[in-house]
């Protein structure tokens, strides 16, 4: 009689376990990318000489897969469900490249990953010392960076960008993102004519 009585129990327990298993799921991840502004087509102009953009690095606190908001002025939150697709050190070179390449009309503008980039007359280091994201305000971009040609250094240079966040959610903060890092290649494109990355290659 017991025996009977524990195998219907033994079911029923069973069952509870899988029916709560079934209920609890890992939460979605969101995957990011920066957005290429692909659509806008590279106006061409002359040929201008060879360029490579990076290496590029990044505070410890950003250089990781998730996203990174402020929420305090010492205090931070690592969003476990929003992530970026590639690491943003690596997807970097490659978007400020097509920007760049996007501002002076030149299809001569590589990130230093390419193996076009291996040879380039000017070089762009970028050193990323605060990217700051608030959600619904506002991201910051501050870097330094230069432009080495292949004979005498370049000047070092400073960007701050500020852009506000236009919308709610974690897709207008990253579109953000990707304006203000469009900003800083204006300022490196004008930088890169000063130096002279438009005249005819030699």
């Amino acid at each position: 009689m017991r025996g009977s009585i524990r195998h219907p129990l033994s079911m029923l327990v069973l069952v509870l376990l899988a029916f709560s298993a079934g209920c609890v799921r890992s939460p979605q991840v969101s995957f990011y990318t920066l957005d290429s502004f692909a659509a806008a087509p590279v106006p061409q102009g002359p040929a201008g000489r060879s360029v490579a953009i990076g290496p590029i690095t990044l505070p410890e606190l950003v250089d990781r897969p998730q996203l990174v908001v402020r929420t305090g002025a010492n205090r931070v939150e690592i969003l476990e469900t929003e992530r970026w697709a590639e690491p943003l050190k690596s997807e970097m070179p490659g978007f400020l490249a097509g920007q760049v390449a996007r501002e002076l009309g030149s299809d001569h503008v590589f990130s230093y990953r390419h193996v076009a980039g291996a040879s380039a007359e000017y070089r762009v280091a970028v050193d990323v010392v605060r990217l700051d994201a608030v959600a619904g305000d506002a991201v910051t971009l501050e870097a330094n960076w230069s432009v080495r040609h292949t004979g005498p250094a370049g000047k070092n240079r400073h960007s701050l960008v500020r852009e506000t966040v236009q919308g709610p959610g974690y897709d207008a903060v990253v579109a953000a993102y990707s304006r203000a890092l469009a900003s800083l290649a204006r300022e490196i494109a004008a930088a890169l004519r000063e130096e002279g990355a438009l005249q005819p290659p030699q």
